[in-house]
């Protein structure tokens, strides 16, 4: 059990705030310890540089880690309550140093930064059985103009897989046969091949480019009353 994969999943790290928190450096790693449950068991976690966070609990008596947290088949009161408390420092941690992220990308987090900034619209995740599926809509009439999605490239590109995030906007005809014959551009994926277009979320096209598509996107729905 990855207790610490689920809890800082799509965020990321504020240095700054880590040093603040009580995070000291240590090499290439920030360190942070914490006793809890009457001093009988502590924390230690380990944040490195690339932002990724790692931790043990130790239990203080028997002078020795507490693996049992770990265990998914461990689920007696005691070790569920030594496991919560836990979880309970990660996300102190995680609310006091981390910024939460809506997406996996680094792309795809700066193009939801800018249209949250600029119209004011958060991501809204509509489907249990895909939660990575951000749906952006204008909310004088809930017309979509835009998608993020996170999909195996395979569906987009039969040459290479892997998962990759996406976006799908809504672009003038005209241009999309042009578009489509660069790079980082695709065939709408699950959506009227006319209209729209998906591009993938890798830096393979600039962010400025893509925020003038998200414009021309939005522009779309704008101006369209119920």
């Amino acid at each position: 059990m990855n207790i610490e994969k689920e809890i800082f999943a799509k965020t990321q790290v504020d240095f700054k705030k880590l040093k603040e928190y009580g995070f000291k450096k240590e090499d290439n790693h920030f360190i942070f310890s914490k006793n809890f449950m009457d001093n009988q068991f502590k924390a230690v976690i380990l944040v490195g540089n690339d932002g990724k966070v790692s931790g043990k609990v130790y239990d203080l008596e028997m002078d020795e880690e507490y693996t049992n947290i770990r265990l998914k088949t461990s689920e007696g009161n005691f070790v569920s309550t030594v496991r919560e408390n836990y979880q309970n420092i990660l996300k102190e941690i995680r609310n006091n140093c981390f910024q939460m992220n809506f997406f996996h990308s680094k792309q795809a987090n700066r193009i939801t930064q800018y249209i949250i900034e600029k119209y004011q619209d958060q991501p809204e995740f509509l489907w249990e059985k895909y939660p990575g599926y951000g749906v952006f809509r204008n909310p004088n009439n809930r017309k979509w103009y835009a998608l993020i999605m996170n999909i195996d490239k395979s569906k987009i590109d039969k040459k290479n897989n892997g998962e990759v995030e996406i976006i799908n906007l809504k672009i003038e005809k005209n241009k999309i046969p042009i578009l489509l014959n660069q790079s980082g551009f695709y065939p709408s994926y699950h959506m009227n091949k006319k209209n729209w277009l998906t591009i993938v979320l890798d830096d393979t096209i600039p962010d400025k480019e893509i925020i003038e598509y998200v414009t021309e996107s939005h522009n779309y729905t704008a101006t369209t009353t119920k």
